[in-house]
C-alpha cells in the first residue's frame, strides 16, 4: 500500500460522499485538471482538498487529492505521479440530448491537446477517454427491427463525432 492511499482513505472519507467514486490518477497536474473539468462541466465543484506535507519527496506542499463533483457524480483526483497512465479500458460516457450538446462536449473535451477517435470516442488532454453519444443511439441500436439497427451501426462505425441526423436518417431509410 502506498502512503497516500492511507491518507486518502482518512482525509477524503467525509460525510455525504458516494460509496463508489472513480479515482483519477494524475501527474502533478491536479489543479490544471480541476480548472479544465470545471470549465467544461458547468455543474461541477470541488468538495474537499488535501495536500502533501511540505517535506514529501517530489510532492512537497502540492495537492494530494481533491474530491470533486461533476454532473452529480463524485470523483477523486489524485496527484500520484508518473507511474500510471489512463487508457481506453476505462471511459466516461456522456449522453447528449441534442447535436449542440454533442458538439459542445466534443469541442471542449478535445481542446488543448485531446484526440478524436471513432464512434463518438475521444481522449481529453489528460488522456482520459470519453464517449459522447446521443441519447437516442442506444434505442436505435437495440431496435427490434434488426436491419434498422444494423443500418444505424454501419453509419455510426464510419463516424468520429456522432451526428444525430445521420443516425436518425439511417434508421428511417435503407442505405
Amino acid at each position: 500500500m502506498f502512503p497516500y492511499q492511507i491518507i486518502i482513505g482518512i482525509v477524503l472519507n467525509q460525510k455525504n460522499m458516494k460509496k463508489i467514486r472513480p479515482c483519477l490518477w494524475l501527474n502533478h497536474n491536479v489543479k490544471e485538471a480541476i480548472d479544465f473539468y470545471t470549465s467544461v462541466f458547468k455543474n461541477s465543484k470541488v468538495l474537499n482538498t488535501s495536500y502533501y506535507p511540505k517535506d514529501a519527496p517530489g510532492f512537497g506542499g502540492e495537492i494530494l487529492a481533491v474530491d470533486m463533483e461533476i454532473e452529480d457524480q463524485q470523483f477523486i483526483l489524485l496527484n500520484g505521479g508518473p507511474q500510471f497512465k489512463f487508457n481506453e479500458s476505462v471511459s466516461f460516457s456522456i449522453e447528449a440530448n441534442t447535436q449542440e450538446e454533442i458538439d459542445y462536449y466534443w469541442k471542449s473535451l478535445v481542446a488543448g491537446g485531446g484526440e478524436t477517435s471513432q464512434c463518438g470516442w475521444l481522449k481529453d488532454k489528460f488522456g482520459l477517454s470519453w464517449q459522447i453519444s446521443p441519447a437516442i443511439l442506444g434505442e436505435l441500436l437495440q431496435d427490434k427491427d434488426v436491419e434498422k439497427a444494423q443500418r444505424v451501426m454501419q453509419v455510426m462505425m464510419k463516424m468520429t463525432k456522432i451526428i444525430i441526423k445521420d443516425v436518425e436518417d439511417a434508421a428511417k431509410h435503407h442505405l
